[in-house]
């Protein structure tokens, strides 16, 4: 199989802090931490959007991957919070990094495993010859009503990476999908903010799908939790993913180097893709890393990537995860409710 020969990741700069958004509706802040993992959460600006994330985000795996753009021949970007509801935004990536003209290019929509959607696409154009590299991105600037659950954890950010077959960082050993029609979450045409099922998120939504998957793909690959070096879950929040990971009989130093809830929230699409980034810029040639992504509606995209020798000489040209996390503005709700546009003018 193909690759990953660069990879890149954009937070934005604000945070509010858990107990922030609990001081205004009454909530116990230390219940709500508790019960979620999650101490606080990024913010985009008033001039970010999944575009410009994933425009940084692409940059960064570019200086990476160090390829030039105009090699990049198909970009997918995976969101649920696309700017335009009928305008693509990886056209405006490709313009942004200088990839076009001659590329396909398409929007992804799979709730929060769009981003992983966009890999696999690569991953199949590149290994039946079609093209060299492609670029692959989950990003998402995600929404909350005003004192729903949801407002602790969704968050902004995104991960861009590039697939081909040559100078690789990461060889992708096998990837495996788990999709059935779960109706947990869900936003119609014109709704300002998705709905969700409660509790029946949980269970028959994200376990059984996130399990499943990776299951099923260490089973096909004759491995266990315990071959593995790390391993990356979908993390709507911090207790769903050590949850996922205990079940599996993942030890907590093989998934805390994923785990990123807990301080910059539930980046939907970009969640696995930064989370796996994050194991990246820490892990050694030979690892080998096991990534599962969950989307509403619902399905798992599993993924066994073994690190290359590569990885070393490329790391260190464009920001850690980690850094980007230390990087922050802390900001109270009345401008973080600017910020999301939570406030209708007449």
């Amino acid at each position: 199989m193909a690759g990953i020969v660069g990879y890149g990741v954009y937070i934005p700069l604000y945070r509010i802090k858990i107990e922030e958004i609990a001081k205004v509706w009454g909530d116990d802040p230390q219940t709500i931490m508790r019960g979620l993992i999650v101490e606080e959460k990024s913010v985009p600006a008033p001039d970010e959007d999944t575009a410009t994330i994933s425009v940084e985000a692409a940059r960064h795996a570019l200086k990476r991957g160090q390829i030039s753009p105009d090699r990049i021949e198909a970009i997918y970007v995976g969101s649920e919070s696309h700017p335009y509801a009928v305008k693509p935004t990886a056209t405006i990536v490709a313009e942004a990094i200088g990839a076009t003209p001659q590329l396909t290019a398409a929007d992804l929509e799979f709730a929060c495993k769009a981003g992983t959607a966009g890999m696999q696409a690569c991953l199949g154009l590149v290994d039946a010859g079609i093209i060299d590299y492609g670029l692959a991105i989950g990003a998402d600037t995600a929404q909350g009503a005003p004192g729903d659950a949801l407002e602790y954890t969704a968050s902004a950010g995104g991960a861009a990476y590039i697939i081909g077959e040559k100078n690789l960082i990461a060889d992708i050993e096998a990837t495996y999908s788990f999709t059935t029609d779960t109706p947990d979450f869900y936003r119609r045409e014109g709704m300002p903010y998705p709905r969700h099922g409660g509790r029946f998120t949980g269970e028959p939504a994200y376990f059984k799908h996130v399990i499943s998957a990776a299951k099923n793909i260490m089973k096909k690959e004759g491995l266990k939790a315990s071959d593995f070096d790390y391993a990356v879950f979908h993390q709507p929040n911090g207790k769903f993913y050590l949850k996922a990971a205990k079940k599996l009989g993942f030890k907590t130093e093989q998934v805390k180097p994923g785990l990123l809830t807990p301080k910059i929230g539930n980046t939907y699409s970009g969640a696995t893709p930064i989370g796996l980034a994050a194991t990246l810029d820490m892990a050694k040639p030979g690892d080998l890393i096991l990534a599962v992504s969950y989307g509403s509606g619902a399905g798992s995209d599993a993924f066994i990537i073994r690190v290359e020798d590569g990885i070393e000489e490329k790391r260190e040209l464009a920001p850690k995860v980690r850094e980007m996390i230390k990087e922050k503005k802390y900001v109270n709700y009345a401008l973080y409710a600017k910020f999301k546009e939570k406030l209708k003018m007449a």
